[in-house]
């Protein structure tokens, strides 16, 4: 089943009643209520937004994702159960015992996968990929080659080519902030899966930051992130203003885990697919299977 995602953007209370999570407005304005098990990510998008204990407890043994952001209304921290499974103790041993040869190997179904959906958003934006095309297929265990680094150079030196001197940098000029945005999202889309299957965000295949809790989760969402770029174009096709950061905006770029991707032979809303993708890895880590299943964009 799809999780919403929620945002609160203003000052409120935030408590639990009857299994459902209770909205009550600063102003004195309508309150509301939303079936918590129905919640799969929860966004505190505002300094003055008061949460009851209660409420944060139950969301976590829901399995929801609790997102709050700075003063810039980005994403600043996540919140994520500590043990989502049954086996957790079991599944965690298999991933940290994984061989350097598996990660390599995943990392380079990683890489390949990213590639390969770069190359179809540039399809679609009408840009000619048969470079792209040629270096995924070329990606080597552990991506010794750095292929990844040389199609995503072209990737973002193609994507935006309607934008003046575009250039991708987590402090750059817009749409960098809408990118950031909706790349904070889909991290925790990808951290809340991964404890789902059992895992732990701080030991990656490939990622290795010892300041970065959430490893895993940054090498698995690369393939993800043409389908985030998608939903900026689409934003930017409809919206002329992009400097600030707008709750409109913010609403647009939130649709981003209901999403339809094509994973694994179906069509499926991001958030459970990204759940199969998890599933997956965790069967890797477990000599069950050798492939991990990513989304196709096309």
């Amino acid at each position: 089943m799809i999780k919403r995602t929620l945002c609160f953007s203003n000052p409120c209370y935030l408590s639990k009643k009857d299994n459902q999570l209770m909205f009550e407005p600063a102003d004195g304005g309508e309150k509301k209520t939303i079936p918590i098990e129905d919640i799969g990510m929860l966004v505190l998008d505002h300094p003055q937004i008061t949460l009851s204990h209660a409420l944060l407890m139950a969301l976590i043994e829901c399995s929801a994702a609790i997102l709050s952001t700075n003063a810039q209304h980005m994403p600043e921290g996540l919140m994520l159960p500590m043990t989502d499974h049954h086996a957790f103790t079991e599944k965690v041993k298999k991933q940290l015992e994984a061989s350097e040869p598996l990660r390599k190997n995943l990392w380079q179904q990683t890489v390949t996968a990213k590639i390969q959906n770069q190359a179809a958003l540039l399809g679609v934006v009408g840009i000619e990929t048969e470079n792209m095309q040629y270096w995924a297929a070329q990606v080597k265990s552990g991506d010794p080659d750095n292929y990844e680094a040389r199609a995503a150079a072209f990737y973002w030196d193609k994507l935006f080519v309607h934008i003046e001197k575009f250039r991708r940098h987590r402090f750059g000029d817009p749409p960098n902030n809408l990118l950031n945005y909706s790349y904070a999202i889909l991290r925790a889309v990808i951290a809340r899966s991964l404890v789902g299957s059992g895992m732990v965000g701080f030991a990656g295949i490939h990622h290795k930051n010892k300041y970065n809790p959430y490893c895993l989760a940054d090498d698995v969402m690369e393939p993800y992130r043409p389908f985030a770029d998608r939903l900026v174009l689409e934003v930017l096709a409809e919206e002329e203003n992009i400097e600030e950061l707008t709750p409109a905006l913010k609403r647009k770029l939130l649709t981003l885990p209901a999403v339809d991707i094509f994973i694994d032979g179906q069509n499926s809303p991001l958030m459970v697919g990204a759940q199969r993708t998890t599933a997956s890895l965790m069967q890797c880590f477990e000599g069950v299977v050798r492939k991990i299943v990513y989304p196709e964009l096309s």
